[in-house]
């Protein structure tokens, strides 16, 4: 069988850093050598490689198609105004509309900054804190990008960012004099940030609402007093979070608000927007640092942000993928039982994820990645839903997984070697290997 991809994989790894721009979406974390690497088109929850190949993308990197790929409605408002002419010498309207949208969705917050990147978002939030603050060190629950601020965790240890999404990363490039800058607690852990803060000024304390999981009220209860009784910024990072359970911000579900919050992926489906939104003396703070981007003011995105608003409130988008989420996570416990298989299934819903409690976990994750190639499916061991992965989608996945599961109980139970019936090396962890 021909792969294009593949031999333009092969291609790209001579001339771009790393082969691609975003980790997660490198072949070696999901089939090495196997993975068609390379989309030709995309519709809904369908995606055509570079042979016209199609599949029904089970995956949905990275979470920032909740209306499907190519929604029509959001394309077609994004090509009507942006032929009119994307960057000029004058600021785009745009941009006003969105942050009086998000500001309406959120009436904690005042104030709204954009950018194009999650990371940029992120950096830009520290930035403004410690201006605010004048204060340097910064706590961090989850994970938050690539910057120099946040991968300096490492530079005391390069175990430091395991449970936080990045585990064994060696921080090479980060400056050493931001080491003991940045300070890890795990989601849940009060004693440990009170810890942390007593040795150290805290400007911020940096977080994730839920992940792996829904979020714990009275965990993000005692942060939200503790960081206002300490005057130290609370930040919620909802880059991946945000508008999957509800029209914005995870954290309008508990009541609970922070002073500064980050929102990206999901936000302009597809299209590069991310925002920071904040209460008016925080970002205040910041007047004078330079913050600052050329293509912060491009038009493209705050149009694809307003109508993605728009069309997500129209439909209830939150309502479907929670539904269907809820029910694929079901469908994969279920399928586990029936062939005596343990597994951990987690997300928020809307994010369904799995992993066997097993040695071999990467093995049957290549696997499983493997055989369903072959089904015509993109599939890994996580779902990012959109409003497309229907019951009726799901039933078809798990009908076409259920002999996979079959196999697997196999190689556990060491009838036969699972390494005889894979067909090219076994993926990579997360952000484990970095290098070929």
């Amino acid at each position: 069988m021909n792969n294009t991809g593949q031999k333009l994989y092969l291609k790209a790894k001579k001339v771009i850093l790393g082969g691609n721009m975003l980790l997660s979406k490198r072949p070696e974390m999901t089939l090495p050598n196997l993975w068609p690497a390379y989309y030709s088109k995309s519709k809904k929850i369908f995606v055509w490689d570079l042979d016209n190949r199609k599949y029904i993308d089970m995956i949905c990197f990275v979470g920032q198609n909740i209306l499907g790929y190519a929604n029509k409605s959001v394309d077609k408002f994004v090509f009507k105004n942006a032929a009119k002419g994307n960057m000029t010498s004058l600021n785009c309207p745009e941009e006003v509309i969105l942050a009086n949208k998000l500001i309406e969705l959120h009436p904690w917050a005042k104030i709204a900054k954009f950018a194009r990147s999650g990371g940029e978002a992120n950096a830009m939030s520290i930035r403004i804190a410690r201006a605010s603050t004048k204060k340097e060190h910064i706590a961090i629950c989850g994970y938050h990008g690539w910057h120099d601020w946040y991968l300096s965790v490492n530079l005391s240890g390069k175990n430091k960012l395991n449970n936080h999404h990045l585990p064994g990363l060696i921080p090479d490039g980060v400056p050493k004099n931001l080491k003991n800058t940045v300070h890890p607690f795990n989601y849940g852990d009060f004693e440990k940030l009170k810890k942390i803060s007593k040795k150290y000024k805290l400007a911020a304390i940096k977080m994730e609402v839920g992940r792996n999981s829904l979020p714990n009220r009275d965990f993000l209860k005692k942060i939200r007093k503790f960081a206002t009784k300490n005057k130290i910024v609370l930040i919620f990072d909802e880059c991946t979070s945000g508008f999957r359970r509800n029209l914005g911000g995870l954290h309008m579900t508990q009541k609970i608000y922070p002073d500064m919050c980050m929102f990206g992926k999901a936000l302009g489906n597809g299209y590069a927007i991310t925002a920071v939104i904040g209460r008016k003396k925080i970002m205040s703070g910041a007047k004078n640092s330079f913050i600052s981007s050329t293509f912060w003011s491009e038009r493209i995105g705050f149009l694809a942000g307003i109508r993605t608003i728009d069309v997500m409130k129209k439909i209830k988008s939150w309502e479907k993928i929670i539904k269907n989420g809820k029910y694929l996570s079901e469908k994969i416990k279920e399928l586990a039982k029936k062939y005596k298989l343990s597994i951990n299934v987690g997300g928020i819903d809307s994010i369904t994820y799995y992993s066997f409690n097993s040695k071999k976990n990467l093995k049957y994750k290549t696997f499983i990645s493997q055989e369903m190639l072959k089904k015509g499916y993109l599939a890994s061991n996580i779902t990012f839903l959109t409003i497309f992965h229907t019951k009726n989608v799901i039933d078809e996945f798990i009908k076409n997984l259920d002999p996979i599961f079959l196999k697997i109980s196999k190689f556990e139970n060491n009838k036969i070697n699972v390494n005889n019936f894979l067909k090219g090396p076994v993926c990579h962890a997360t952000f484990k290997r970095l290098t070929d």
